[in-house]
């Protein structure tokens, strides 16, 4: 779980680079740090639910 999770991550930061690179790419980085940001608010929230449940 956390491997495909950080894959993401990964992925989100690199898309974000490369819209505030190329400056008519804008649009992606905005797109890239709403993802980055979901994905790790999913992550917490799986882990959180985890250990309640044990």
């Amino acid at each position: 779980m956390w491997t495909v999770l950080l894959i993401l991550l990964v992925a989100w930061v690199v898309l974000s680079i490369v819209g505030f690179v190329f400056e008519g790419l804008l649009w992606l980085a905005i797109i890239g740090i709403v993802l980055f940001i979901g994905t790790l608010i999913f992550g917490i929230l799986r882990q959180r639910a985890k250990r309640a449940k044990a």
